[in-house]
């Protein structure tokens, strides 16, 4: 029996679970304990995976059978009852799906949901922008089928559930949105991706990086170096068809160009700030441009080092990746002298090497 003042209470505070997406599964346990069910879980109309927000009460039914079994594949409540939320119902249950109860458990998702002590089932319907979503509520059998006046209370929560989930995409872009910033003020490039590979969104650094080798085409990213797009291929499809609980692939992609330095670009977890479910949010790429785009600010290192301007410039190209020998092609001066140069840079820095002064530059940029 569903307690209306109950389901009413803890749908009026949906507000804290956009705050926090970490707190969806304790949101469906409340759901629960005011509809006499066993456990929920959030599933897209069209994309089912994992990391779905669920309850820890019917965690092992989607880590042990549904998910690897592939019943989210073929799950006929799915084929049955996503075109009836299209056509505008806001709840359905298994006497939607089925003529008898003895049609319904011939099928094979109900005998696994047995396995597990689950039998009735149903499903608040709710959009996040475009996509469709559901809240399914999963009952026992002794718990009982959903009945007429238990539909109409769950209908009052379907509208809340859209409000909620489209403000949630919108905090999630938000803290995306700051986390790309703050790379941007400390000069690294990055570009957010969501499930398919579709950018959402990149900072003033990562659109500096884009031209011949590095583009978006149809809000995706492509690289020139084929081998490095299919790799880059390969990471979408594995974001696409796993969960946020795996690990992201910690092998850098390194696009190869022809006349110039390769650019570096390493895969970083979106944090849980961003992580709404209804965002879709993936990953993180960081480009590295190793032709040596990095800004080195040569009255910092004069100041710090006690450099002359000669020796600050040499400084600032050889952390940017230079050779001596090339350095002092571009200062106009003899070689012998921009090793001269070095020596004393060595000396005013307390280093002995050139890769250690390097490291050493790079801390202080």
């Amino acid at each position: 029996m569903v307690d209306l003042h109950r389901l009413d209470d803890v749908t009026a505070r949906l507000g804290d679970v956009v705050l926090d997406p970490s707190t969806w599964p304790s949101f469906m346990d409340e759901v629960c304990a005011a509809v006499g069910a066993t456990g929920a879980a959030m599933l897209q109309s069209d994309i089912r995976t994992e990391d779905i927000p669920r309850t820890d009460s019917i965690t092992e039914y989607f880590t042990k059978t549904y998910f690897p079994h592939n019943l989210h594949l073929t799950d006929i409540r799915a084929a049955r009852g996503v075109p009836l939320m299209h056509a505008g119902v806001d709840v359905i249950t298994d006497a939607d799906l089925f003529e008898s109860e003895t049609e319904m458990l011939r099928d094979p998702l109900y005998a696994t949901l047995g396995e597990f002590g689950l039998k009735w089932f149903a499903a608040i319907g709710f959009h996040s922008g475009p996509a469709l979503w559901a809240l399914t509520i999963q009952r026992s059998p002794r718990e009982g089928l959903f009945d007429a006046d238990e539909i109409k209370a769950l209908q009052r929560v379907s509208a809340p559930l859209t409000e909620a989930a489209t403000l949630s995409a919108v905090v999630g872009r938000s803290a995306l949105s700051g986390i790309t910033s703050a790379l941007d003020l400390i000069q690294v490039a990055a570009i957010a991706v969501g499930r398919f590979g579709t950018i959402i969104g990149m900072n003033s650094q990562a659109e500096r990086c884009l031209g011949y080798d590095l583009a978006i085409r149809n809000n995706r990213l492509t690289l020139l170096d084929r081998q490095a797009n299919a790799d880059l291929t390969r990471l979408i499809d594995q974001l696409a068809h796993s969960s946020d609980l795996h690990p992201l692939p910690s092998s850098p992609i390194v696009v190869r160009r022809i006349d110039k330095r390769p650019i570096v670009i390493q895969i970083q977890p979106v944090p849980p700030a961003a992580r709404s479910p209804f965002l879709g949010a993936r990953a993180i790429l960081l480009i590295r441009d190793l032709e040596g785009s990095a800004a080195f600010d040569q009255a910092l290192l004069a100041a710090t080092f006690e450099l002359t301007p000669a020796q600050a410039r040499l400084a600032a190209r050889l952390a940017r990746g230079d050779s001596v020998e090339a350095a002092a092609q571009a200062a106009g001066v003899a070689l012998a002298t921009a090793r001269n140069q070095l020596k004393t840079i060595f000396q005013k820095t307390g280093t002995h090497r050139q890769a250690e002064l390097v490291a050493l530059l790079h801390r202080v940029k």
